[in-house]
């Protein structure tokens, strides 16, 4: 089964864990890439680079920045090929933003 997990914070926990946290984050990375369940994934640019798009009524709204009204915001992703949800959140819970952010885990539904 593949996840999706979403690495969620605000800028100033990014800020604060520093370089060394990006360095644990990529060794996660690669460690669950040798274990071949890591498929893909990467940080994102920061939000306030992000646009959001919306079609009301066939016009196409264009707002700078993120839609949701929170300080938390998606900072990265990967996607993960596990035999269940357990082994999934297992994998995860050993990611280092687990310790300064938010991990959400997301099953992505076969599509036939």
């Amino acid at each position: 089964m593949r996840y999706l997990l979403l690495l969620c914070g605000d800028e100033t926990a990014a800020a604060a864990a520093g370089p060394e946290m990006a360095r644990r984050c990529h060794g996660w990375a690669e460690e669950a890439e040798r274990q071949g369940v890591r498929q893909a994934g990467t940080g994102l640019a920061p939000p306030a680079e992000a646009k959001t798009i919306r079609v009301r009524d066939g016009e196409v709204l264009l707002t700078d920045g993120p839609f949701a009204e929170t300080k938390e915001q998606i900072g990265g992703y990967n996607v993960l090929e596990c035999a269940d949800r357990s082994t999934a959140v297992e994998v995860a819970s050993r990611h280092p933003w687990a310790e300064v952010g938010t991990l959400e885990l997301r099953e992505i539904p076969d599509v036939p």
